[in-house]
């Protein structure tokens, strides 16, 4: 560790100051959340979605706030939407220096009777589209010669089973899978990547479980009888982004108050 490492304080470590954050899936839920959060740490944050006024939303809220945003329309699971967006990004902002690979779908069913279309949906958003999305930024960073973060967000269904969630457990737990491999691809060009999994939080997708009878007594078995709150993956998701973190590459936070361990 040289002299100038030896001066950085903790706080510099955690800094996201200036860089260019790209989050997909942030007209809602998480993604809203993470692009919020990013924001008021200091980031330049590309906010993405399919939905176009979702994000404009999100990225006026954050500039109403002091903070540097733009939105852009990305559909993941299509490689000219994404170039197009990138393109964009880097016209306002620069080169993306960390990917929040967040958007995602869910459409639960018993195995038994789950569509084509359940299956193959879910393959394309949830694991065909985190692909494409990290390898277009990756080929960009790689080629401007820089080092950068992906954070690709799974979910405790990728290492846990639960009935009717086969398609979604599925594709979480390949993304997993997936993260590990391209940290080993992306290593030696400084490109970390790391995954978070969160347990159970509130989102536009979730909520109508959670508030269902099925929903309910789910949530007074969990450890703590509560959903997660979304600012406690705020230290997951700033540790990722930030260079408190350069020495991690494919590792997965799990973020769900003891649940999975409880369980395995």
């Amino acid at each position: 560790m040289n002299a100038e490492n030896n001066n950085t304080t903790a706080q510099d470590r955690f800094s996201v100051e200036g860089r260019v954050v790209l989050v997909t899936g942030a007209g809602t839920g998480l993604g809203a959340h993470f692009a919020r959060v990013l924001g008021a740490s200091g980031a330049r944050v590309a906010c993405v979605a399919r939905r176009v006024e979702r994000v404009e939303a999100i990225a006026a809220e954050i500039r109403a706030t002091g903070g540097e945003a733009i939105a852009c329309n990305m559909d993941v699971t299509d490689r000219e939407s994404i170039a197009r967006a990138l393109e964009q990004i880097e016209q306002e902002f620069g080169v993306v220096d960390v990917l929040v690979n967040n958007a995602g779908l869910s459409n639960p069913a018993p195995f038994q009777s789950m569509s084509q279309e359940q299956w193959t949906s879910l393959l394309d958003a949830n694991l065909s589209g985190p692909f494409y999305v990290a390898q277009a930024v990756a080929q960009r960073l790689i080629a401007a010669g820089k080092p950068g973060s992906i954070i690709n967000i799974a979910s405790i269904l990728g290492h846990l089973a639960r009935a009717a969630f086969l398609n979604y457990g599925t594709t979480k737990g390949g993304l997993i899978n997936m993260t590990q491999y391209m940290a080993l691809d992306l290593i030696d060009h400084g490109i970390r990547v790391n995954a978070i999994a969160p347990g159970y939080f509130p989102s536009e997708m979730t909520n109508p479980f959670y508030e269902s009878d099925a929903g309910q007594k789910e949530i007074a078995n969990l450890p703590p009888k509560r959903l997660g709150r979304h600012e406690e993956l705020d230290g997951p998701l700033l540790l990722l982004a930030s260079e408190a973190s350069s020495y991690m590459t494919g590792s997965v936070v799990t973020v769900d108050a003891g649940h999975s361990i409880r369980l395995s």
